[in-house]
């Protein structure tokens, strides 16, 4: 595992702290304070396009848009994403909106990843993984005054991104805000032809306060703004109309003095609200016109207390938080009086954990690293309507339910000069999803079955065991090789359901969502790495992954052999990225759960980007850049190869031959 800098301690007016934290992997999408992206594409870079970076991160694409993050080969459902500690939940009974969809590059400091059980403090039900978006705050004592700008275009689909963003810092005082906004159209496939419904347009606006009210004391506020419109979804028979979103937080963060075993003490409030709309106006030849409106509704807070002792270094973190989702459906049959339905129940969620975490220096060399969280959760049906419709389905049912859920884990790392080895094991559960539990009728066009939830399934647990070494054999070289194997009990998925008849028209049936025996996750990835000069550097990495039912039958999105090698060349002010990328066959293919088998690809992308200076300005003991300005570009499927890859809904295909460039102006 690495060990990070926390970007947390504004209070000190910079913006690393002095403690640490062992995350699996982050992504630094910019520098603290400042404009500058770390992505290829810079700040034209979509958050998937950021995600797409981390290993054991793989993303499954309904479209262009808003693709639903993969860790560990385990979907939404087994998976905590948070953005600042935040919970935000999607609003949209199919996943078209991921949270991750809701924002941008400009706002964003880095993308944290926890894999497996070992989760970040307020994640809950993560058997796969966690993932934290941080944003970017200016801090105290930074530049007073800081304007980005920039522009970026994608000939394919004619992608347009704008951005601009400014940021102000005193002794006592930061802001910085900033709109985004990013247009595509349709795109054009591998060997052409138009994609047709994958288009959209987006619009993201943001601000971050910070206050520092004593020495030690400091109030931060968070605001977002997202609308998505006129989004298209090619894998699927609907479209989006809107998706919007209002992200809101007030915290205070207290520093501790030097003599205290305390270090800091963190307190957050924060609402959002989700508003998502489906939308089938825009598809030709519809049987039935349907309106499928959904909304989230979340509060929250968390307090995250942190000390060191010692050879010890903890955390403890309480949270809680209160959700509320509510989809309906209303289909206009031609001739015919409206017909309606409740999809999601109006479930309010009330959940409530604490989580403690110990980071122990046993030696110069040894160190153990322990986690547990236990949370305690109850559900409540608020629409009656929804509550009778179920009951038909499940009559012993009640309208509300509780759960308790808990995880723990253990990591002992060795480090000597050249290798660095880990091995870790962790259990833990989770409790059902809205979806699972209550879904109602939820037409899936993976594997067209209408889907029904169960209010009767068990909680779902794993036991985790993980290993990784990290050798340098000699100085230039670096391998490394981890794996991790998941051992499910009542490991929840969809199954047929041969008594009830399917309500859309052309699906296959209808599945319930049950409870299996058992089920098995491993993936294992080899990583390399060789620099043999200053200048250029090689880099590959191979990952392979197999999951199995109780019935020793393959489970679906589960990933083929997947690798990837890149040259980079970094001459003067300028850096060249050379990559080819790919997937074997999908051989593994989960027909019994509907999936279809994919052909092997290889693509090759090549970029390169510089940055430089336009001025500068001196005072009595420093010079500072006064204007920088960075230009990328580059060429994605070189070589416009039709392809499509296991995770992509329905085998959509990818953009062929895409151009790109952008340019930022740092002020």
């Amino acid at each position: 595992m690495l060990e990070i800098l926390l970007l947390t301690a504004t209070l000190r007016g910079d913006s690393l702290s002095d403690k640490t934290q062992n995350i699996d992997e982050v992504v630094v999408v910019a520098e603290a304070g400042r404009g500058q992206k770390r992505a290829v594409k810079g700040s034209a870079a979509s958050i998937d396009e950021h995600l797409a970076q981390l290993k054991g991160v793989n993303l499954v694409r309904r479209g262009s848009y808003a693709w639903e993050p993969v860790v560990n080969n385990m979907q939404t459902e087994r998976l905590s994403t948070t953005i600042d500690g935040m919970k935000i939940f999607y609003a949209c009974t199919d996943k078209m909106d991921p949270v991750t969809s809701y924002v941008e590059s400009g706002n964003l400091q880095s993308i944290s990843l926890s894999s497996g059980l070992d989760g970040n403090p307020q994640a809950t039900g993560n058997i796969g993984g966690s993932l934290d978006l941080r944003l970017r705050k200016a801090g105290f004592a930074g530049a007073p005054l800081r304007i980005n700008l920039s522009a970026g275009h994608e000939w394919n689909g004619h992608v347009q991104v704008y951005g601009a963003d400014a940021a102000v810092s005193t002794h006592s005082f930061y802001a910085n805000l900033g709109a985004f906004y990013r247009h595509a159209n349709d795109y054009t496939v591998g060997g052409g032809g138009r994609l047709p419904y994958s288009q959209f347009s987006k619009v993201n606006a943001f601000a971050n306060l910070g206050a520092r009210l004593a020495k030690a004391d400091v109030l931060e506020a968070t605001v977002i703004f997202d609308r998505a419109t006129d989004v298209g979804y090619p894998a699927l028979n609907m479209d989006v109309a809107k998706a919007e979103a209002i992200i809101t937080s007030l915290s205070h963060r207290h520093l501790f003095d030097g003599h205290s075993v305390l270090d800091a003490w963190e307190t957050k409030a924060y609402y959002n609200r989700i508003i998502h709309t489906m939308d089938d106006t825009h598809r030709p030849d519809v049987e039935i016109h349907m309106d499928m409106p959904g909304k989230s509704q979340t509060a929250g807070l968390y307090s995250l207390l942190t000390g060191s002792l010692r050879s010890h270094q903890w955390q403890a973190n309480f949270d809680l938080y209160y959700n509320r989702l509510f989809a309906d459906m209303t289909m206009y049959p031609g001739g015919a009086a409206p017909m309606y339905m409740v999809t999601w129940p109006d479930v309010g969620t009330l959940n409530t954990g604490l989580s403690l975490t110990d980071n122990i220096r046993l030696s110069a060399r040894h160190r153990l690293r322990l986690s547990a969280k236990v949370a305690w959760q109850q559900q409540r049906l608020n629409s009656d309507e929804g509550y009778n419709a179920l009951k038909v389905f499940f009559p012993t049912m009640t309208d509300g339910y509780h759960q308790l859920t808990a995880r723990a884990s253990a990591r002992y790392t060795y480090r000597a000069e050249s290798c660095e080895l880990g091995i870790a094991a962790g259990w833990g559960s989770r409790a059902p999803t809205v979806t699972e539990a209550y879904g109602y009728y939820l037409n899936n066009t993976f594997d067209r079955y209408d889907y029904m939830g169960n209010p009767s399934l068990k909680n779902e647990s794993a036991v985790e065991l993980s290993s990784s070494l990290r050798w340098i054999p000699t100085e230039g070289i670096t391998l490394g090789i981890e794996g991790n194997v998941f051992l499910f009990a009542n490991y929840i998925i969809g199954l047929p359901e041969q008594r009830l008849s399917p309500m859309t028209i052309g699906a296959e049936g209808v599945k319930v969502y049950r409870n299996i025996s058992r089920a098995t996750v491993a993936n294992t990835q080899l990583t390399a790495e060789w620099e043999p000069a200053r200048w250029l550097k090689w880099d590959g990495r191979l990952a392979y992954a197999l999951g199995r039912d109780a019935d020793g039958d393959p489970l679906p999105l589960i990933s083929p052999l997947a690798y990837q090698t890149n040259v980079t060349a970094s001459l003067s002010q300028w850096q060249v990225v050379a990559t080819l990328r790919g997937n074997g066959r999908q051989a593994n293919a989960a027909t019994k759960y509907g999936e279809a088998e994919t052909a092997g690809w290889i693509v090759c992308d090549v970029a390169a980007s510089t940055r430089f200076a336009l001025g500068s300005h001196s005072n009595k003991s420093t010079t500072r850049q006064a204007a920088a300005m960075s230009l990328r570009f580059g060429v994605e499927n070189l070589f416009d190869r039709h392809y499509a890859t296991y995770a992509d809904w329905n085998n959509i295909p990818q953009k062929g031959r895409n151009i790109y460039a952008n340019i930022t102006f740092e002020l």
